[in-house]
């Protein structure tokens, strides 16, 4: 994919838009995390990003002179979105909007899934509070912008988008570059269908994500990714009709094309199907629904 911005350096993508990219590329993060400051004047910082001086500095001098951080918002609570939050909330004063904590918003299956230790808390920033919580149509207005804030969970739980004008700010939940990580318990594959079904019909003209570029065709992308996990409920639906399985044995079986290294994530992502098909009384979970469990079609099916 054609992206490759400079980190640390503001680009200014739309009339009242700059993001700035931190320094943080990995497998996970693509070239690494969007900060984006909307507005002139008093302006809205979303997704503060890693915990770098380097980076909380690039965005304070990517600011005009008497220009101000007005309010800081949050995606949702990956520690490389929120671990700056703490510096960027000492160096502007302002206050911090999210959803909730890092383990708001959770479905009752996946919060008996986290008592019993089922894995997840990938980069989980536990320690995040926000200053104040926004509600799905929840709006945040200062200087020459609103932002409405939509619940979009199913990367995480409590994941927000911020719409502006005919701009969605999609976060992790839509992002062109890679398929949407769904790691229950963090992740929820039922809810992010519904979110990718949701974010589709809506009325805007362009996506910026949290990692890589920005996305001209949304509803088109959103689209393409019910579409490949439809796919992949399919390969599941048609590997248990072999016999019952474990994730583990599910994911060897197929993602043959994996590298290594990535294959716990892929264990992660047969998982969060296995759950969605099972809510859906669609496979049973032996003895119980827990990532070591072996899972089947229904009798009869």
């Amino acid at each position: 994919m054609d992206f490759d911005p400079q980190p640390g350096v503001p680009e200014v993508l739309a009339p009242g838009l700059r993001r700035v990219l931190a320094p943080n590329p990995s497998p996970m993060t693509f070239r690494g995390t969007n900060s984006f400051l909307v507005g002139e004047g008093r302006v809205a910082l979303i997704d503060p990003g890693p915990d770098q001086h380097a980076h909380r500095d690039a965005i304070l001098a990517a600011l005009a002179p008497g220009e101000r951080i007005t309010h800081i918002l949050l995606t949702h609570a990956h520690r490389d979105h929120s671990g700056l939050v703490p510096a960027m909330r000492a160096a502007t004063g302002a206050p911090i909007l999210a959803f909730g904590d890092a383990l708001a918003g959770r479905s009752p299956v996946m919060q008996a899934l986290s008592s019993q230790g089922a894995g997840g808390g990938e980069g989980l920033d536990l320690a995040f509070r926000p200053d104040a919580t926004l509600a799905d149509g929840d709006t945040v207005s200062d200087g020459d912008w609103t932002l409405t804030a939509l619940h979009t969970p199913g990367h995480a739980a409590n994941h927000l988008c911020f719409g502006w004008d005919d701009i969605l700010f999609s976060g992790d939940v839509v992002m062109g570059w890679a398929s949407t990580m769904v790691s229950p318990p963090d992740g929820d594959l039922t809810a992010f269908m519904a979110t990718a079904a949701r974010l589709a019909a809506l009325p805007f003209n362009v996506f910026h994500p949290a990692h890589g570029a920005p996305i001209p065709d949304p509803a088109a992308r959103c689209r393409a990714l019910i579409d490949h996990r439809l796919t992949r409920e399919a390969a599941i639906l048609k590997q248990l009709s072999k016999g019952p399985a474990t994730p583990a044995m599910l994911t060897a079986a197929i993602y043959t094309d994996t590298p290594p290294a990535l294959l716990p994530m892929a264990e992660r992502n047969v998982f969060a199907h296995l759950i969605d098909l099972a809510t859906r009384n669609l496979a049973t979970a032996d003895p119980a629904l827990a990532p070591d469990a072996r899972f089947a079609l229904p009798t009869g099916k």
